[in-house]
């Protein structure tokens, strides 16, 4: 939240230009001790970046991850990076529903030293067919005048800018060529950690050659916007917003004899849409988040006085699933007035009564208890960084909790700090990319703990099956009532373990919270004869992280003699 609070733009990054498709991976000899803060997980441990957003499997998720992040900052803009290929129009087309404030396409010439030469040369397209093909579905559909686009990828001149431009771009993005500015000299090893001008490195001694100056990368940027205003006069436009989807100001070279370039047909890539004069070809009004009537509004209202007096506050509410993203202005505010620290705990107690919409808890800070009688959709708790969340079934109800579904789809998704019991099991992703929470669930569905980083996930029943695929740090303890659970782990990066004294320990005081908390009927089952659900527990431990601890371990006892 206090990340977020402090932007000016959030940008959704789809998929990227220059590697569409694919993911990243940070080798664990690079994650120093400022990487790993910065990503909230542990130095030395290999990173990894899944292709898909495990949060976004539509528009309509897309759609909700604009309106959590709209919510948390409303000042801020909210982009979305989509890549150059074809039948991006429509894919565009569908963001500006969701009320994206900004497109970015993003070519396929681009591309740091650290993507495969093999994706930049193979897989991705010039982002001029992409714009081009956005530009006009937008237009045709009547959207464009919502919606700002941007298109990068090996944009170096002020002729590169004017082209955009005319192709219907407002916006322009710059990487390669600021960086040779900088001093690069295209090296392609930024993923060795060994760049020779210091740039792309951890290493002091490499850094301390590092030769660029701001006045260099500004010199720069004066050159092109030099380049793009004497083009702007040659064609008389006295501002950019003229030119922009200005196709017609285009022509193909008659330079060119290449026998293949006679055969190349360009018409579409130069079609001006034959559209209404009524019909927005630029971006002329801003996109309406409907944040204007959140439910966070009114506990806003009511935690003022908490705010100035930072004394306890108890606030009740009904609660039902069109009020989404509960919590997440609330944390912003918080955020924006006392930064990452927030506020005491407990300070500010929501208890609600209902059915959640999604994304209840979203974001949520120190200092702020969520309590929900009822259940949650999806995304439960989705960047939460501090406070807590409890969900438990609604008094009166009949069925067993621990058999149950209670929250959705999704929950704790890149989860950085708090804690989070849940009466009742969860459905699939269960903390996935989870980077600190703690957390007490009675079940999940497949893929749970996915790329987890950090943090502690205790499941007091069953799971799906892939839990712990790509999980590279944090530890799970996991209820194996039936014996089947090594079956169903992911075995790639993790090991099973017997519990220790610690665990033990932790293990106990984390179900005998959820017991407070929910008055779970499964934690009071266990708690009664501890000795023996203990012998049911596994732990589910990564082996990197395992590793680097030991290794943590092994320095500190030297250090002791």
């Amino acid at each position: 939240s206090n990340y977020l609070v402090n932007a000016s733009e959030m940008q959704i990054k789809i998929a990227q230009g220059a590697k569409p498709g694919e993911g990243g991976q940070l080798p664990g000899h690079k994650v120093n001790e400022v990487i790993a803060a910065t990503r909230y997980t542990t130095p030395g441990v290999t990173l990894i970046s899944p292709p898909p957003h495990h949060d976004i499997y539509s528009i309509e998720d897309l759609a909700q991850l604009i309106f959590d992040l709209k919510n948390v900052n409303p000042r801020a803009r909210v982009s979305v990076k989509l890549v150059s290929e074809v039948g991006v129009g429509t894919v565009a087309a569908g963001v500006a529903k969701g009320h994206a404030d900004m497109i970015l396409i993003s070519g396929g010439d681009g591309g740091t030293g650290a993507s495969p030469v093999s994706s930049i040369k193979h897989a991705g397209i010039p982002w001029e067919l992409g714009l081009s093909e956005t530009h006009q579905t937008l237009v045709l559909n009547d959207l464009r005048g919502r919606v700002r686009l941007q298109a990068d990828g090996q944009i170096r001149t002020g002729r590169d800018v004017v082209i955009a431009a005319l192709l219907g771009a407002e916006e322009f993005g710059f990487a390669t060529t600021p960086l040779v500015v900088e001093g690069c000299i295209m090296m392609r090893k930024c993923h060795l950690g060994t760049c020779p001008v210091g740039i792309a490195t951890q290493d002091l001694e490499l850094r301390r050659k590092f030769a660029g100056t701001p006045q260099a990368v500004v010199n720069y940027f004066f050159f092109v916007a030099a380049e793009v205003r004497e083009l702007m006069a040659e064609m008389g436009f006295r501002t950019l917003d003229e030119m922009v989807g200005r196709v017609d100001c285009l022509e193909t070279s008659r330079d060119i004899q290449h026998w293949k370039a006679a055969t190349l047909d360009l018409s579409r890539i130069l079609k001006k849409p034959d559209v209404p004069l009524r019909v927005a070809t630029r971006c002329i009004q801003e996109q309406d988040h409907n944040i204007d009537r959140v439910l966070d509004h009114k506990l806003l209202d009511l935690a003022g006085i908490a705010f100035e007096s930072r004394k306890p506050l108890a606030i009740r509410l009904p609660i039902q699933n069109t009020n989404r993203t509960v919590g997440a202005m609330l944390g912003g505010e918080i955020s924006k007035r006392f930064g990452g620290e927030g506020l005491a705990e407990d300070t500010i107690t929501c208890h609600f009564t209902g059915v959640a919409g999604q994304s209840f808890g979203a974001f949520n800070v120190h200092g702020v208890s969520l309590l929900l009688e009822g259940a949650g959709n999806d995304y439960v708790g989705k960047g939460m960084s501090g406070g807590r969340i409890v969900i438990k079934p609604a008094a009166g109800s009949h069925f067993k909790a621990g058999e149950n579904i209670i929250i959705g789809n999704t929950v704790l998704y890149g989860a950085t700090g708090g804690e989070a019991y849940f009466s009742g099991m969860a459905g699939e992703r269960f903390a996935v990319r989870n980077s600190g929470a703690v957390s007490v669930v009675e079940g999940l569905g497949d893929h749970g703990c996915e790329y987890m980083t950090g943090g502690v996930v205790v499941v007091l029943g069953a799971t799906g099956r892939n839990f712990g695929a790509g999980m590279s740090g944090g530890v799970a303890f996991v209820l194996d009532e039936e014996g089947r659970f090594p079956s169903l782990c992911n075995m790639a990066m993790v090991v099973l373990e017997a519990l220790d004294e610690e665990d033990r320990s932790l293990l106990h005081r984390l179900v005998s919270r959820h017991l407070d908390h929910t008055g779970s009927e499964k934690a009071a089952q266990l708690l009664g004869d501890w000795e023996k659900s203990l012998s049911r527990f596994v732990k589910v431990m990564p082996l990197e992280y395992k590793r680097v601890l030991e290794e943590a371990k092994r320095r500190e006892r030297v250090a002791n003699g």
